[in-house]
């Protein structure tokens, strides 16, 4: 049913709480994963550029090993881009069945939540999207 997923990671704790259910969906269907981080180059009032490539490759090394010790195989992959953009075009281009997330209520705007990186890849998937509490 889901042969590719798509597990867009950052570092927060609910990208973290998210890949137990992603271990139990893969496992259970027998699913191809990928882990995707989106890197949003966002520089700081000096001008130097927050996310360093060595975090991010780091970030995606952890969550391979963490998924590698259940046994479930990974490939990964590093983009540059507005975080809910990208992550449906990958969705896309990969073939991805399923997206699954962390929900977050971290960078949402004074608009409100309809801003959020979630609500956007819900609004803009080309697959079905599991959110994860």
């Amino acid at each position: 049913m889901f042969k590719t997923v798509l597990f867009p990671i950052d570092q927060s704790r609910e990208a973290r709480e998210a890949a137990d259910v992603v271990v139990n969906i893969v496992q259970k269907y027998g699913s191809n994963l990928v882990l995707l981080s989106v890197v949003e180059e966002v520089t700081d009032s000096t001008g130097s550029v927050m996310t360093s490539p060595e975090t991010v490759a780091q970030l995606l090394e952890n969550a391979k090993s963490l998924f590698s010790q259940q046994g479930i195989p990974s490939e990964t992959l590093e983009r540059q881009g507005k975080p809910a953009f990208t992550i449906c075009d990958v969705a896309d281009e990969i073939g991805a069945d399923l997206i699954i997330m962390g929900c977050r209520g971290l960078g949402l705007t004074d608009e409100g939540s309809q801003d959020s990186v979630t609500a956007r890849v819900i609004n803009l998937s080309p697959c079905p999207v599991l959110i994860v509490p």
